[in-house]
């Protein structure tokens, strides 16, 4: 049977969509708590609800992060780009101290960082790092 392994953020991914239903309930909030002589143009209000959307798609991008590691390689989702590297590609994963998050090197030198394992998720973060170097031998 293949191996599959996935690693999602944590925290981050927490953050990202409380953070999408708190703005959710402060605008509809305070749209309904504005007295009636304000009002918004056509334009404001398309505006506003523009800047919205784009807001929850980014904190959706970062929710939605991912990296999967399969016996054919890794599949790399980062927010809305994805990578899919062989193993042969792969030429190693480095994780500095302190790093938000770790980056995957190719043998051509590209980085793809791996927002899907982030650093502030502490030892959860460490052992997908040591996985993903593992698969490696």
């Amino acid at each position: 049977m293949p191996e599959l392994r996935t690693f999602r953020p944590a925290g981050a991914r927490v953050v990202a969509y409380a953070v999408a239903v708190i703005m959710l309930v402060l605008t509809a909030a305070i749209a309904f708590a504005l007295p009636d002589e304000i009002y918004f143009t056509t334009a404001e209000t398309v505006t506003l609800w523009i800047i919205i959307v784009a807001v929850l798609a980014l904190l959706h991008g970062i929710g939605r992060s991912f990296v999967r590691a399969t016996d054919d390689g890794v599949e790399v989702l980062n927010g809305y780009r994805r990578h899919s590297v062989p193993w042969s590609d792969i030429e190693g994963f480095a994780m500095n101290s302190g790093a938000p998050w770790p980056t995957m090197v190719t043998r051509d030198d590209e980085r793809v960082m791996l927002f899907g394992i982030q650093g502030s998720d502490g030892r959860y973060a460490r052992d997908a790092v040591e996985y993903l170097r593992g698969r490696l031998s």
